[in-house]
Protein backbone atom coordinates (compact mmCIF):
# COMPACT_ATOMS: atom_id res chain seq x y z
CA UNK A 1 0.00 0.00 0.00
CA UNK A 2 1.41 3.40 -1.02
CA UNK A 3 2.13 5.94 1.71
CA UNK A 4 0.09 9.12 1.83
CA UNK A 5 1.73 12.07 0.05
CA UNK A 6 4.03 14.17 2.20
CA UNK A 7 3.61 17.16 -0.12
CA UNK A 8 0.76 17.87 -2.54
CA UNK A 9 0.89 20.81 -4.94
CA UNK A 10 -2.52 21.49 -6.46
CA UNK A 11 -3.10 23.92 -9.34
CA UNK A 12 -0.32 26.22 -8.12
CA UNK A 13 -0.05 29.57 -9.91
CA UNK A 14 2.53 32.25 -9.10
CA UNK A 15 2.67 35.62 -10.85
CA UNK A 16 4.85 38.71 -10.72
CA UNK A 17 3.68 42.23 -11.65
CA UNK A 18 5.14 44.16 -14.57
CA UNK A 19 5.41 47.83 -13.64
CA UNK A 20 5.73 50.75 -16.03
CA UNK A 21 5.35 54.47 -16.36
CA UNK A 22 6.61 57.24 -14.10
CA UNK A 23 4.60 55.99 -11.13
CA UNK A 24 5.68 52.37 -11.69
CA UNK A 25 2.14 51.09 -11.68
CA UNK A 26 1.32 47.50 -12.68
CA UNK A 27 0.75 47.22 -16.43
CA UNK A 28 0.69 43.44 -16.68
CA UNK A 29 2.01 40.31 -15.05
CA UNK A 30 4.40 37.44 -15.61
CA UNK A 31 2.88 34.02 -14.99
CA UNK A 32 6.00 32.23 -13.81
CA UNK A 33 4.11 29.14 -12.59
CA UNK A 34 0.76 28.25 -14.10
CA UNK A 35 -1.48 25.49 -12.75
CA UNK A 36 1.25 23.13 -11.55
CA UNK A 37 0.30 19.82 -9.91
CA UNK A 38 2.53 17.17 -8.34
CA UNK A 39 3.03 15.18 -5.14
CA UNK A 40 5.97 13.76 -3.21
CA UNK A 41 5.76 10.80 -0.86
CA UNK A 42 7.96 10.16 2.20
CA UNK A 43 11.45 8.97 1.24
CA UNK A 44 10.90 9.78 -2.44
CA UNK A 45 12.81 12.05 -4.81
CA UNK A 46 10.92 13.98 -7.48
CA UNK A 47 13.17 15.49 -10.12
CA UNK A 48 11.93 18.74 -11.64
CA UNK A 49 13.69 19.48 -14.92
CA UNK A 50 13.45 22.10 -17.66
CA UNK A 51 15.21 25.00 -19.36
CA UNK A 52 16.34 28.10 -17.48
CA UNK A 53 13.38 30.44 -17.08
CA UNK A 54 10.70 27.75 -17.06
CA UNK A 55 9.66 28.43 -13.44
CA UNK A 56 11.48 25.70 -11.51
CA UNK A 57 13.05 28.02 -8.93
CA UNK A 58 9.79 29.95 -8.52
CA UNK A 59 8.13 26.66 -7.56
CA UNK A 60 10.83 26.12 -4.92
CA UNK A 61 10.53 29.63 -3.49
CA UNK A 62 6.74 29.36 -3.40
CA UNK A 63 6.83 26.06 -1.53
CA UNK A 64 8.99 27.48 1.29
CA UNK A 65 7.04 30.73 1.54
CA UNK A 66 9.63 33.09 0.01
CA UNK A 67 7.18 33.90 -2.81
CA UNK A 68 3.43 34.16 -2.36
CA UNK A 69 1.30 32.31 -4.93
CA UNK A 70 -1.62 33.86 -6.78
CA UNK A 71 -3.75 30.74 -6.34
CA UNK A 72 -3.64 27.01 -5.68
CA UNK A 73 -2.80 24.81 -2.73
CA UNK A 74 0.40 23.55 -1.13
CA UNK A 75 -0.58 20.75 1.23
CA UNK A 76 2.08 19.42 3.59
CA UNK A 77 1.05 16.34 5.56
CA UNK A 78 -2.54 17.18 4.69
CA UNK A 79 -2.46 20.83 5.81
CA UNK A 80 -2.70 23.64 3.27
CA UNK A 81 0.18 26.08 3.82
CA UNK A 82 -1.38 28.86 1.74
CA UNK A 83 -3.20 31.35 3.93
CA UNK A 84 -1.66 30.27 7.24
CA UNK A 85 -0.60 32.95 9.69
CA UNK A 86 3.10 33.65 10.22
CA UNK A 87 2.98 31.84 13.55
CA UNK A 88 1.36 28.76 12.00
CA UNK A 89 3.84 28.77 9.13
CA UNK A 90 6.77 29.03 11.50
CA UNK A 91 5.78 25.76 13.17
CA UNK A 92 5.72 23.95 9.81
CA UNK A 93 8.61 25.67 8.03
CA UNK A 94 11.20 23.64 9.93
CA UNK A 95 9.93 20.52 8.13
CA UNK A 96 10.67 21.95 4.65
CA UNK A 97 14.19 23.23 4.03
CA UNK A 98 15.76 24.72 0.91
CA UNK A 99 19.32 24.14 -0.34
CA UNK A 100 20.27 26.90 -2.78
CA UNK A 101 22.36 26.79 -5.94
CA UNK A 102 25.21 29.05 -4.80
CA UNK A 103 26.60 27.82 -1.46
CA UNK A 104 28.75 30.92 -0.97
CA UNK A 105 25.98 33.46 -1.55
CA UNK A 106 23.60 31.58 0.78
CA UNK A 107 26.03 31.56 3.74
CA UNK A 108 26.62 34.64 5.88
CA UNK A 109 30.38 35.33 5.46
CA UNK A 110 30.55 36.87 8.94
CA UNK A 111 29.33 33.73 10.72
CA UNK A 112 31.32 30.62 11.55
CA UNK A 113 30.16 27.14 10.61
CA UNK A 114 29.17 26.60 14.23
CA UNK A 115 26.99 29.72 14.20
CA UNK A 116 25.49 28.92 10.79
CA UNK A 117 24.43 25.40 11.71
CA UNK A 118 23.22 26.30 15.20
CA UNK A 119 21.25 29.35 14.05
CA UNK A 120 18.09 27.32 13.51
CA UNK A 121 18.24 25.98 17.05
CA UNK A 122 17.88 29.54 18.37
CA UNK A 123 14.65 29.90 16.37
CA UNK A 124 13.43 26.39 17.29
CA UNK A 125 15.02 25.74 20.70
CA UNK A 126 12.96 22.59 21.27
CA UNK A 127 14.78 20.67 18.53
CA UNK A 128 18.04 20.20 20.44
CA UNK A 129 18.45 21.03 24.16
CA UNK A 130 21.19 23.62 24.70
CA UNK A 131 23.40 21.20 26.60
CA UNK A 132 23.42 18.73 23.69
CA UNK A 133 24.11 21.17 20.86
CA UNK A 134 27.89 20.80 20.86
CA UNK A 135 27.63 17.04 20.34
CA UNK A 136 24.81 17.46 17.81
CA UNK A 137 26.92 19.89 15.80
CA UNK A 138 29.84 17.44 15.88
CA UNK A 139 27.59 14.62 14.65
CA UNK A 140 26.00 16.75 11.91
CA UNK A 141 29.33 17.85 10.47
CA UNK A 142 30.62 14.29 10.49
CA UNK A 143 27.46 13.07 8.80
CA UNK A 144 27.91 15.47 5.87
CA UNK A 145 31.62 14.68 5.53
CA UNK A 146 33.15 17.72 7.25
CA UNK A 147 35.80 17.89 9.96
CA UNK A 148 34.11 18.95 13.24
CA UNK A 149 37.43 20.52 14.27
CA UNK A 150 36.84 23.19 11.61
CA UNK A 151 33.55 24.39 13.10
CA UNK A 152 35.00 27.79 14.01
CA UNK A 153 36.12 28.60 10.49
CA UNK A 154 34.30 30.95 8.11
CA UNK A 155 32.72 30.06 4.74
CA UNK A 156 35.52 31.63 2.66
CA UNK A 157 37.96 29.14 4.20
CA UNK A 158 36.18 26.22 2.52
CA UNK A 159 35.93 24.96 -1.06
CA UNK A 160 32.66 25.10 -3.02
CA UNK A 161 31.83 21.48 -2.28
CA UNK A 162 32.55 21.94 1.42
CA UNK A 163 30.35 25.04 1.53
CA UNK A 164 27.50 23.07 0.02
CA UNK A 165 28.00 20.44 2.72
CA UNK A 166 27.69 23.24 5.28
CA UNK A 167 24.40 24.29 3.66
CA UNK A 168 23.13 20.71 3.86
CA UNK A 169 24.20 20.43 7.53
CA UNK A 170 22.39 23.70 8.28
CA UNK A 171 19.23 22.35 6.66
CA UNK A 172 19.49 19.01 8.49
CA UNK A 173 19.88 20.79 11.83
CA UNK A 174 16.13 21.42 11.85
CA UNK A 175 15.41 17.72 11.20
CA UNK A 176 13.20 18.36 8.15
CA UNK A 177 11.00 15.86 6.37
CA UNK A 178 11.51 17.44 2.92
CA UNK A 179 14.59 19.01 1.34
CA UNK A 180 14.16 21.19 -1.75
CA UNK A 181 17.44 21.18 -3.68
CA UNK A 182 17.35 24.07 -6.17
CA UNK A 183 20.22 23.44 -8.63
CA UNK A 184 22.18 22.35 -5.58
CA UNK A 185 25.11 20.87 -7.54
CA UNK A 186 25.13 22.93 -10.74
CA UNK A 187 27.79 25.36 -9.47
CA UNK A 188 30.20 22.55 -8.55
CA UNK A 189 32.82 20.61 -10.50
CA UNK A 190 31.62 17.29 -11.87
CA UNK A 191 33.68 15.21 -9.43
CA UNK A 192 32.33 17.24 -6.49
CA UNK A 193 28.81 16.93 -7.89
CA UNK A 194 29.06 13.16 -7.63
CA UNK A 195 30.19 13.38 -4.00
CA UNK A 196 27.28 15.66 -3.05
CA UNK A 197 24.77 13.47 -4.92
CA UNK A 198 26.05 10.37 -3.14
CA UNK A 199 25.79 12.23 0.18
CA UNK A 200 22.18 13.19 -0.52
CA UNK A 201 21.30 9.59 -1.34
CA UNK A 202 22.98 8.35 1.84
CA UNK A 203 21.03 10.89 3.90
CA UNK A 204 17.79 9.84 2.24
CA UNK A 205 18.49 6.20 3.00
CA UNK A 206 19.50 6.85 6.63
CA UNK A 207 16.99 9.58 7.56
CA UNK A 208 14.04 8.83 5.28
CA UNK A 209 14.15 12.30 3.71
CA UNK A 210 12.04 13.27 0.71
CA UNK A 211 13.56 15.51 -1.97
CA UNK A 212 12.31 17.89 -4.61
CA UNK A 213 15.42 17.94 -6.79
CA UNK A 214 15.43 20.83 -9.25
CA UNK A 215 17.96 20.77 -12.07
CA UNK A 216 18.49 21.42 -15.77
CA UNK A 217 21.01 18.55 -15.91
CA UNK A 218 19.23 15.42 -17.18
CA UNK A 219 22.07 13.13 -16.15
CA UNK A 220 21.89 14.30 -12.54
CA UNK A 221 18.09 14.07 -12.46
CA UNK A 222 18.19 10.50 -13.77
CA UNK A 223 20.81 9.52 -11.19
CA UNK A 224 18.94 10.72 -8.10
CA UNK A 225 15.20 10.70 -8.89
CA UNK A 226 12.46 8.14 -8.44
CA UNK A 227 10.01 10.16 -10.53
CA UNK A 228 10.56 13.05 -12.93
CA UNK A 229 8.44 16.07 -13.88
CA UNK A 230 9.36 18.04 -17.01
CA UNK A 231 8.48 21.74 -16.92
CA UNK A 232 8.09 24.18 -19.81
CA UNK A 233 7.16 27.86 -19.52
CA UNK A 234 5.45 27.54 -16.14
CA UNK A 235 3.65 24.24 -16.78
CA UNK A 236 4.45 20.58 -16.24
CA UNK A 237 4.22 18.89 -19.64
CA UNK A 238 5.20 15.33 -18.73
CA UNK A 239 5.68 13.37 -15.52
CA UNK A 240 6.22 9.76 -14.56
CA UNK A 241 8.60 7.14 -13.13
CA UNK A 242 12.22 7.86 -14.01
CA UNK A 243 13.09 4.85 -16.13
CA UNK A 244 9.83 4.84 -18.08
CA UNK A 245 10.04 8.55 -18.83
CA UNK A 246 13.66 8.40 -19.98
CA UNK A 247 13.12 5.21 -21.99
CA UNK A 248 9.92 6.24 -23.79
CA UNK A 249 9.30 10.01 -23.58
CA UNK A 250 6.04 10.96 -25.25
CA UNK A 251 6.02 14.79 -25.15
CA UNK A 252 7.97 16.45 -27.99
CA UNK A 253 9.72 18.75 -25.51
CA UNK A 254 10.96 15.82 -23.41
CA UNK A 255 12.11 14.04 -26.56
CA UNK A 256 14.02 17.12 -27.70
CA UNK A 257 15.68 17.57 -24.30
CA UNK A 258 16.91 13.99 -24.32
CA UNK A 259 18.08 14.17 -27.92
CA UNK A 260 20.15 17.24 -27.09
CA UNK A 261 22.13 15.35 -24.43
CA UNK A 262 25.69 14.29 -25.40
CA UNK A 263 26.22 10.62 -26.26
CA UNK A 264 29.26 8.58 -25.27
CA UNK A 265 28.36 5.77 -27.67
CA UNK A 266 27.08 7.45 -30.86
CA UNK A 267 26.99 4.12 -32.69
CA UNK A 268 24.27 2.99 -30.23
CA UNK A 269 22.08 6.06 -30.79
CA UNK A 270 18.85 5.92 -32.74
CA UNK A 271 18.97 6.46 -36.51
CA UNK A 272 15.88 8.64 -36.16
CA UNK A 273 16.42 10.97 -33.19
CA UNK A 274 13.95 13.66 -32.22
CA UNK A 275 14.67 17.08 -33.76
CA UNK A 276 16.70 19.52 -31.70
CA UNK A 277 14.95 22.51 -30.18
CA UNK A 278 14.99 25.67 -32.26
CA UNK A 279 14.13 29.23 -31.28
CA UNK A 280 14.01 30.87 -27.87
CA UNK A 281 11.75 30.29 -24.90
CA UNK A 282 8.69 32.56 -25.33
CA UNK A 283 8.14 35.33 -22.82
CA UNK A 284 6.15 34.23 -19.75
CA UNK A 285 4.57 37.70 -19.84
CA UNK A 286 2.97 36.86 -23.20
CA UNK A 287 2.87 33.06 -23.60
CA UNK A 288 1.54 31.50 -26.83
CA UNK A 289 -2.14 30.64 -26.98
CA UNK A 290 -3.16 27.01 -26.64
CA UNK A 291 -0.10 24.82 -26.17
CA UNK A 292 2.83 26.87 -24.92
CA UNK A 293 5.32 24.66 -26.71
CA UNK A 294 3.70 25.00 -30.14
CA UNK A 295 6.06 27.76 -31.36
CA UNK A 296 8.98 25.32 -31.16
CA UNK A 297 7.22 22.02 -31.83
CA UNK A 298 7.70 20.01 -35.04
CA UNK A 299 4.35 18.25 -34.56
CA UNK A 300 2.28 21.45 -34.28
CA UNK A 301 -1.19 21.53 -35.85
CA UNK A 302 -4.08 24.02 -35.86
CA UNK A 303 -5.62 22.51 -32.74
CA UNK A 304 -2.48 23.37 -30.75
CA UNK A 305 -3.07 27.11 -31.15
CA UNK A 306 -6.65 27.13 -29.84
CA UNK A 307 -6.84 24.32 -27.28
CA UNK A 308 -4.53 24.06 -24.31
CA UNK A 309 -3.56 20.42 -23.62
CA UNK A 310 -3.97 18.99 -20.13
CA UNK A 311 -1.95 16.28 -18.42
CA UNK A 312 -3.44 12.93 -19.43
CA UNK A 313 -2.26 9.59 -18.07
CA UNK A 314 -0.77 7.50 -20.87
CA UNK A 315 0.54 4.23 -19.57
CA UNK A 316 3.14 4.78 -16.86
CA UNK A 317 3.32 8.57 -17.17
CA UNK A 318 1.18 11.60 -17.90
CA UNK A 319 1.67 13.96 -20.86
CA UNK A 320 0.17 17.34 -21.79
CA UNK A 321 0.14 17.04 -25.59
CA UNK A 322 -2.67 16.54 -28.12
CA UNK A 323 -0.51 14.32 -30.30
CA UNK A 324 1.77 12.62 -27.78
CA UNK A 325 3.21 9.28 -28.72
CA UNK A 326 5.98 7.29 -27.03
CA UNK A 327 9.35 7.62 -28.71
CA UNK A 328 12.27 5.28 -28.00
CA UNK A 329 14.53 7.61 -29.99
CA UNK A 330 15.81 9.48 -26.97
CA UNK A 331 16.18 6.47 -24.71
CA UNK A 332 19.81 5.72 -25.50
CA UNK A 333 20.86 9.33 -25.21
CA UNK A 334 21.05 9.25 -21.43
CA UNK A 335 23.40 6.31 -21.03
CA UNK A 336 26.12 8.95 -21.07
CA UNK A 337 24.47 10.88 -18.27
CA UNK A 338 24.17 7.94 -15.96
CA UNK A 339 27.70 6.74 -16.70
CA UNK A 340 29.19 10.16 -16.13
CA UNK A 341 27.78 10.48 -12.63
CA UNK A 342 28.30 6.88 -11.54
CA UNK A 343 31.91 6.58 -12.62
CA UNK A 344 33.13 9.93 -11.36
Amino acid sequence: MQAEPLLEVIDLTTTFPIKGGILRRPVGHVQAVSGVNFEIRPGETLGLVGESGCGKSTVARTLVGLTRPASGQVRFRGQDLIGLTSLQLRALRRDIQLVFQDPFASLNPHMTVRELVAEGWEVYPDIVPRGQRKQELHDLLERVGLNPGQADRYPHQFSGGQRQRICIARALALRPKLLICDEAVSALDVSIQAQILNLLQELQRDLGLAYLFISHDLAVVRHVSHRVAVMYLGKIVETGPREQLFARPSHPYTQALLSAAPVLQPWAASDDPAPLLEGDLPSPANPPSGCRFRTRCWQVQERCAVEEPVLVQRGEHATACHFAEPSPAAAVQQTVGRTRVDQT
